[in-house]
C-alpha cells in the first residue's frame, strides 16, 4: 500500500458477502464492530459446542466479574473466510464463528472469546490474547487453510478486461513485457462494478484476480496513471504478501524498489491525488 496514497490500494481477501442477523464481522482480529458476514449459501450453521460455551463464560467473568451472567450461545459457521461476529440481542450473547475456527487449540478458543467480549463490551483487550490469536491467524497451516476457503466458497463477479477506451488485457501485456521480461503469468483481469474511487484497484489472491476501478475507463484519463495502477497490482503478483510474526508485509523492501522503477511514478501520484 502506497503510504501517501493508503486509502487508493489495497491488496485485498476475497469481498465477504454480507449476513442479516450478524451485526460486528471479524475479518482479522475480532471484533464488535464492523462489515457483516454470512455463511455460504446453503449452509447450515453447526450445533452449539458447549466447551466453547464454558471458555466464553469463564472470559466474561474474568472481564465482568460482578456483572450477571448472560446466556451465551456458540455456533460455527461456514463463513467464506476466517471471521467471527457477535452481537448482544434481548441480553442474551450471540456468537458465530467460522467452522475453521472448530478445531482450534484452547488457548486461541479463550483468546477470541476476551477479544470479542472485550470490544463488545469496550473493555482493553490483553496483549497477550491478542498476540495469541494473530500467531494463530498467520501461520502457515491457517493462512493457507483460510486462501482455500476464501477460493472454494467465495464469490466474485468478473466483468471481464475489455472496457469502453481500454483493454485491461492489452495494458497488462505491454508492462509484462516492459518491467518482466514477458514473464509474468496473467491473471484474471476485470473492471469493477462500479466507478469506485476509495479503492481503485486490488490483488485478490484468493481468486487470482486484478479488479481495476471502472473510473479510469474514460478518455479524460490518462494511459500512464491505468498503467501504473496496473503495474503496481501486478508487482502483488511478483511479491507475495508474507507474514513476519504476527505482522502481515503487503509491501516489501522488494516491492518498493520495483516500484520505483516505473519512469511516470510522480505523475501517476499527482493524478491519483486528483480524484
Amino acid at each position: 500500500m502506497i503510504p501517501s496514497l493508503k486509502r487508493l490500494f489495497d491488496f485485498l481477501p476475497a469481498p465477504q458477502p454480507a449476513a442479516p442477523p450478524a451485526k460486528p464481522a471479524i475479518p482479522g482480529k475480532p471484533k464488535a464492530r464492523g462489515a457483516k458476514q454470512k455463511p455460504s449459501a446453503g449452509a447450515a450453521p453447526k450445533a452449539e459446542a458447549e466447551g466453547i460455551v464454558s471458555i466464553f463464560e469463564q472470559e466474561y467473568r474474568i472481564l465482568r466479574p460482578r456483572a450477571p451472567m448472560p446466556p451465551i450461545h456458540v455456533k460455527f459457521r461456514r463463513f467464506v473466510s476466517l471471521n467471527t461476529t457477535i452481537r448482544l440481542r434481548e441480553g442474551e450473547l450471540l456468537v458465530s464463528l467460522s467452522d475453521l475456527l472448530e478445531g482450534a487449540p484452547e488457548s486461541v478458543h479463550h483468546a477470541i472469546a476476551h477479544i470479542l467480549l472485550a470490544k463488545i463490551y469496550k473493555k482493553p483487550i490483553d496483549k497477550a490474547h491478542n498476540h495469541r490469536y494473530k500467531r494463530f491467524q498467520y501461520s502457515e497451516t491457517v493462512a493457507r487453510q483460510t486462501e482455500q476457503m476464501r477460493s472454494l466458497r467465495g464469490a466474485k463477479r468478473i466483468l471481464g478486461p475489455e472496457g469502453r477506451y481500454y483493454n485491461l488485457d492489452e495494458v497488462f501485456d505491454t508492462l509484462n513485457e516492459r518491467f518482466f521480461n514477458g514473464l509474468l503469468g496473467r491473471p484474471q483481469l476485470t473492471w469493477s462494478e462500479h466507478h469506485a474511487k476509495r479503492l481503485l484497484g486490488h490483488y485478490d489472491a484468493a481468486h487470482n484476480t486484478i479488479v481495476v476501478s471502472k473510473v479510469f475507463d474514460r478518455p479524460s484519463s490518462p494511459r500512464y496513471a491505468i498503467e501504473y495502477l496496473l503495474y503496481h497490482e501486478m508487482l502483488h503478483l511478483k511479491h507475495p504478501v508474507s507474514v513476519r510474526g504476527t505482522r502481515r508485509c503487503v509491501h516489501s523492501a522488494a516491492f518498493k524498489a520495483d516500484e520505483k522503477l516505473f519512469p511516470q511514478l510522480a505523475e501517476a501520484n499527482a493524478f491519483l491525488k486528483r480524484l
